[in-house]
């Protein structure tokens, strides 16, 4: 696999790059200091399936950095690096398709932590935002399994898990119709009824909902 990772902080992208080649020696790296050399750096390597970001770039500042790469392709996986522990910016940012948001103030461990839960086909976000959402019931069976007794207990139906596991991986719900031949109006009804399963209101919280619950999807 290879990253990318934009943050206009040299110290703070040099100690990154640090940490990610020591945890992660199965993913190439490369950086880039701001989002015109990261459009760059995706115009370039269009094999790039992971990018990092900060949104407090000199050239481009919050959310709007995050639309314009998503833009590219919706097939990168974006997650955002911040100075921000707000939970209002963090739900934005996954409801703007990011697959993940870690604190800049978040330990190397748990950044790993974090890191391998986006590179496992799941959805990083912090406990605070977690606590956004209404309580599920826990679940009790070892990880491997975690998944399946969840979509068990909750009955969700097939259609609704690929819906999900689309949702998970923040595409729109044109992406998602085109990826299973479905209309619009049938991908909304599916969305319905996946909210009424969840205890939720919106695509933001079902993936808060689906990520805290210990929901999983590979990697396409």
């Amino acid at each position: 696999m290879k990253a990318l990772l934009v943050d206009d902080h040299a110290l703070f992208r040099s100690g990154l790059m640090l940490l990610l080649a020591a945890r992660f020696p199965e993913v190439t790296m490369c950086e880039a200091d701001g989002l015109t050399a990261a459009l760059a750096h995706l115009s370039a390597q269009p094999d790039i399936e992971l990018v990092l970001l900060d949104l407090g770039l000199r050239d481009s500042q919050g959310l709007p950095t995050l639309r314009q790469l998503r833009a590219v392709s919706d097939e990168l996986t974006i997650v955002v690096l911040s100075a921000s522990d707000d939970v209002e910016t963090m739900i934005a940012a996954l409801n703007e398709g990011a697959a993940g948001f870690i604190p800049k103030t978040t330990r190397g461990q748990a950044v790993e932590q974090a890191l391998r839960v986006v590179l496992g086909g799941g959805i990083y976000l912090p406990p605070a935002v977690y606590r956004a959402v209404a309580p599920l019931p826990e679940l009790t069976q070892s990880d491997e399994d975690r998944s399946e007794e969840a979509i068990d207990r909750l009955g969700l139906s097939p259609r609704q898990v690929d819906v999900l596991r689309l949702l998970t991986a923040g595409q729109s719900n044109k992406v998602i119709c085109r990826e299973l031949d479905l209309a619009e109006s049938t991908i909304k009804t599916h969305l319905l009824g996946l909210f009424r399963k969840l205890g939720v209101g919106s695509r933001t919280e079902a993936v808060v909902a689906a990520a805290r619950i210990g929901l999983k999807f590979p990697n396409a």
